[in-house]
């Protein structure tokens, strides 16, 4: 059987356009937008972030799910992981019938009940050189739904690799963007990669760097994080930096920093080209969010802030730690998490939901929200209307 590789959707978006507007939209979330993103009841006032939500890849990567759907409307469909980090979307996928499927990182395991005949989903993060070349052998019909920044990720860090440079990620190590970005590095003869977390762990790489720690210290505190083989004085003598494409935009500056200063220190400004070699790879999206948190933080007056989104969301947990050191943050999945007395979130840095009591202060209150880009406007929406409900209105009450 021939196999077949669909990378640009099928042309059915306007067949399948209904659906997602009836599905993802909002009209509370509209009516915010409609009016400057800003609105009271009462004494509660709400204020959006002007970019939020949705991005470009996201909506693409959904539309052709929807489009797939409708394409093969008898053909099995498989979905490999997530398609986002958002559960109220991959919930709806499930409900037409497309199966997720999560478990092994071992392909031959993950897909082991896909056939030739079955339609397999590849997610927005992408998948894995040895996912893709498995799905590939099993000659079933592809559709691809890769964002384009994770793709433009792939490419510099293949580019770094291919000149001799060992590839150092600012991401997080288990994420599926940043498992499938550095396979890309090791189709290249004799590359090797190392993922930092944080600032925290640039500061120990930077430190071996200066001969402050041994190579057993970074092999100890990087285990998970680097390749096989991975040998610190050998393989760090050229970097080439990239990011995950959801990380927070300025601890992504900062460690490029780290890294470049140190690396100057060691081996002098005449050489530092051919020993360290950057990307600003975050994705334009993350940086719109990310900037537009900064502004609403910086016009001041908020006494509360929301973050909505899936609690495993990258950059739904970077606008969240933006948020926090300036106004007390909730990081809440969904509506459901809201309640009149009570929010269930998930702090800045911890695993696990925690719920809070009497959130909401009495009197004149103005709460600030966004979303991560995983989230649909549908979601941002409920809400919205729970918190007006907290306080007894509706959102015709807005003005």
């Amino acid at each position: 059987m021939t196999q077949m590789y669909f990378q640009k959707g099928f042309g059915l978006g306007a067949l399948v356009a209904p659906a997602l507007l009836r599905t993802y939209a909002s009209p509370v979330v509209e009516r915010l937008r409609q009016g400057g993103f800003t609105a009271a009841a009462g004494d509660l006032r709400l204020t959006l972030a002007r970019e939020f939500g949705f991005c470009y890849g996201v909506d693409r990567a959904v539309e052709y799910a929807y489009e797939t759907r409708e394409r093969f409307p008898d053909r099995r469909i498989f979905l490999c992981g997530e398609i986002v980090h958002n559960p109220d979307v991959n919930a709806r996928l499930q409900e037409m019938g497309i199966t997720i499927l999560s478990g092994s990182n071992d392909p031959a395991i993950r897909h082991a009940e896909i056939g030739a005949d079955d339609v397999v989903i590849l997610p927005a993060f992408g998948v894995t050189v040895p996912q893709m070349a498995d799905l590939t052998a099993r000659r079933c019909v592809l559709v691809d739904t890769t964002c384009g920044s994770v793709l433009n990720v792939w490419k510099k860090v293949r580019q770094h690799a291919r000149n001799g440079f060992t590839v150092v990620i600012h991401g997080k190590h288990y994420h599926e963007e940043t498992r499938a970005t550095v396979s890309q590095a090791l189709t290249e003869s004799g590359a090797h990669y190392l993922c930092l977390r944080d600032v925290r762990e640039a500061a120990v790489l930077c430190a071996f760097l200066r001969g402050e720690l041994e190579a057993a210290d970074i092999l100890a505190q990087f285990a998970h994080a680097c390749s096989p083989g991975f040998d610190p004085d050998r393989d760090l003598q050229r970097i080439g930096l990239a990011n995950q494409t959801t990380m927070p935009t300025r601890e992504s500056l900062a460690v490029q920093e780290m890294l470049r200063e140190v690396l100057r220190h060691r081996h002098g400004e005449a050489a530092l080209a051919e020993r360290f070699r950057a990307f600003d790879t975050i994705c334009s999206a993350t940086q719109d969010r990310q900037d537009a948190i900064h502004a609403l933080l910086d016009a001041g007056g908020l006494d509360r802030m929301l973050v909505v989104g899936g609690y495993n969301s990258s950059n739904t947990q970077a606008l969240a730690a933006l948020c926090a050191p300036q106004v007390p943050t909730f990081h809440v999945r969904d509506a459901s998490c809201i309640h009149p007395a009570a929010i269930c979130h998930r702090p800045v840095g911890s695993p696990t939901e925690i719920t809070t009591c009497d959130w909401l202060p009495e009197g004149r209150v103005t709460v600030g929200l966004t979303a991560g880009a995983s989230t649909p406007d549908s979601v941002t929406g409920e809400v919205v209307e729970r918190i007006l409900a907290v306080r007894g209105y509706v959102p015709a009450d807005l003005r």
